[in-house]
C-alpha cells in the first residue's frame, strides 16, 4: 500500500469512523475477493450495493417473513433506475427506502400477501451495520474507477468521501475527481445521502445535486499546516455528528427534491 499525505488523511478518516463511531473498516484495493463468500460479498465491481449485508439487515429488522420476500425487496432495491437524470434516481432511491419497500409475497397458505419491509432502524442508529471501504473499485459502462471511502449502512452506499492531501485546494475535489466520478459511475451515488470533501485542513459536507457552492464547511484549523491524528479526529467528529440526522429526516433529499 502506498503511504503519502493523501494516504493519512484516507486512514485517520477510517481510522476514527472505526474506533470512535464503531464502523467495521475494509481496505479493498488489490485485496478484494469476489462471489457471496468474497470480502464484500460483491459479483464483480459493477456492484454498489452489498446485497449481503442488506439481506442480513431486511431479515433483522423484518423477521418472521418467508426468503422469497426478502429477495423481492433486494431486488426492489437494486435494479436499475429508468430516469436518466443521477438527481432523480437518487430522489427515487431514497423514497424507496425511507418508509420501507412494499413487497408481495406468499404466506405458507398461498395466499398472496404484502409486507413493507424497513431497510434501517432510524429510532435505533446503533442497530444499524455500518461498514467504511477504502479504495474501492467500481466499474462503470466504460470507465473503472478507485473511491477513497464509501461508507455503507445495511449495505447502502449512503456515505462516499474524496479526500485530498492537505496542499490541494477542495474545488480540485469538486470540480476534478468528484464530476468525474457523477459521469463515470454515477450508479454509486443513486443511493447516496452525504458526500465529504475533505483534504486534512478543511472539510466540506454536500449531497449528489449539491453544485460546489452548497457545501457545508466543517470545522478547520487555522493553526496547523499538515493533517494530524488530533486535527482529523476533531474535524471528522464535527462534520459526522449530523450525518446520521440527515440520513434519518432526508434532510439533503429534501433539498434536492425541492430543486425538481
Amino acid at each position: 500500500m502506498r503511504y503519502d499525505e493523501d494516504t493519512l488523511v484516507q486512514e485517520t478518516t477510517a481510522e476514527y469512523l472505526r474506533d470512535e463511531l464503531g464502523w467495521e473498516s475494509i481496505y479493498a484495493y488489490n485485496t478484494e475477493t469476489f462471489g457471496k463468500e468474497g470480502t464484500l460479498g460483491r459479483k464483480d465491481e459493477t456492484e454498489v450495493v452489498l446485497t449481503r449485508y442488506l439481506g442480513e439487515a431486511l431479515v433483522k429488522l423484518n423477521p418472521g417473513l418467508p426468503q422469497e420476500a426478502y429477495q423481492a425487496a433486494i431486488r426492489e432495491i437494486t435494479q436499475p433506475t429508468v430516469t436518466q437524470s443521477l438527481l432523480h434516481a437518487n430522489c427515487e432511491k431514497y423514497n424507496l427506502v425511507r418508509d420501507g419497500v412494499l413487497v408481495p409475497y406468499r404466506d405458507e397458505s398461498g395466499a398472496l400477501k404484502r409486507a413493507r419491509l424497513r431497510v434501517f432502524d432510524f429510532a435505533n442508529p446503533e442497530a444499524n451495520h455500518f461498514l467504511c471501504v477504502r479504495e474501492l473499485c467500481i466499474k462503470g459502462t466504460l470507465y473503472r474507477r478507485r473511491a477513497d471511502i464509501v461508507g455503507f449502512v445495511n449495505g447502502l452506499p449512503l456515505l462516499f468521501m474524496e479526500l485530498k492531501n492537505v496542499h490541494r485546494d477542495l474545488r480540485r475535489a469538486y470540480e476534478g475527481n468528484l464530476a468525474d466520478y457523477k459521469d463515470t459511475i454515477p450508479h454509486v451515488f443513486e443511493h447516496n445521502g452525504i458526500i465529504v470533501l475533505g483534504n486534512g485542513k478543511t472539510a466540506k459536507i454536500g449531497s449528489p445535486p449539491s453544485t460546489s457552492s452548497d457545501y457545508v464547511r466543517s470545522l478547520r484549523s487555522t493553526r496547523e499546516s499538515r493533517p494530524t491524528f488530533t486535527t482529523l479526529k476533531m474535524r471528522l467528529k464535527s462534520g459526522s455528528r449530523g450525518c446520521w440526522r440527515r440520513i434519518r429526516y432526508g434532510q439533503t433529499f429534501k433539498s434536492a427534491m425541492n430543486k425538481l
